[in-house]
């Protein structure tokens, strides 16, 4: 009977070491997974020639888990791809696989410099002011897409002289060439530029929009939203939201949240 028992006592104590164990194994593995960060980069899928302009097909996007203090300013961000890797020259020959870097590229003289040399053909670049809310605390980097939404007060349709507050989308998915003075490239990221405020973004777009962001800037508050690089589409069923059309439609929102995140009952 006593052999029996210290058997039993035995298997709970392996079993409980085993918990704890495993348990510390948790802790530490989660420990580290806070030290690093994933990192979407830039991989060639065919040999490149030295002196080769790479296009968009030549390359794929490949996502790293690196310690964050691993960060290699000469490697090239994913997001960063139509600014820096695009109809750019391959300075050596590069074979399928690689993994670019600023310094496999001829980054000089094969483009103009500044912020000329990143706008594509028939758009403009325009800066916007903004602050901490306006940018996403500045967590907005060149490279990123925004939305552009607008809060203006606009003279009701019943003809009175009274003004509503009106919030509305105006553009999607536009690219953001700059934030301050940083255009994201190596030149900027080795200077410590990035990691700095900025109260200016600057943005691609057609003269068109131009215009309208511009009118709208004068006339109302602009806030970007901040889209996901792995978003492309749009959202058609938008709406101008208003006092009126907030307290009606409260309700609504919490009732698809709570569906969409399977909250409540």
């Amino acid at each position: 009977m006593r052999q029996k028992a210290l058997l039993i006592a035995a298997v709970v104590f392996g079993l409980l070491a085993a918990y704890l164990t495993y348990t510390q194994l948790q802790h530490e593995r989660q420990k580290l997974l806070a030290r690093t960060q994933r990192i979407e980069l830039i991989k060639l899928k065919t040999d490149i020639a030295k002196g080769e302009t790479i296009k968009d097909d030549d390359i794929e996007r490949i996502v790293l888990e690196r310690f964050k203090s691993q960060r290699n300013p000469d490697e090239i961000l994913w997001k960063n791809k139509d600014l820096d890797v695009i109809k750019q020259v391959a300075d050596r020959t590069l074979p399928a696989g690689t993994v670019l870097r600023y310094s496999d590229l001829k980054t000089e003289g094969n483009r103009k410099d500044g912020l000329a040399g990143i706008i594509a053909p028939t758009t403009r670049a325009i800066s916007i002011s903004v602050d901490a809310t306006s940018s996403v605390t500045s967590l907005i980097e060149p490279g990123d897409r925004v939305d552009i939404i607008g809060t203006f007060r606009f003279p009701e349709m019943k003809g009175d002289k009274s003004l509503d507050v009106i919030t509305m989308t105006i553009l999607q998915s536009v690219k953001v060439l700059a934030t301050g003075k940083n255009m994201g490239r190596r030149r900027d990221l080795t200077s410590g530029r990035s990691s700095r405020g900025y109260n200016t973004i600057t943005l691609e777009l057609t003269p068109k929009e131009v215009e309208m962001i511009v009118f709208a800037s004068q006339k109302g508050q602009l806030v970007l939203s901040l889209r996901s690089f792995q978003e492309t589409g749009f959202e058609d069923k938008l709406q101008s939201v208003n006092f009126r059309y907030l307290e009606e439609n409260i309700e609504k929102y919490n009732q698809e949240r709570k569906r969409r995140y399977g909250l409540g009952r």
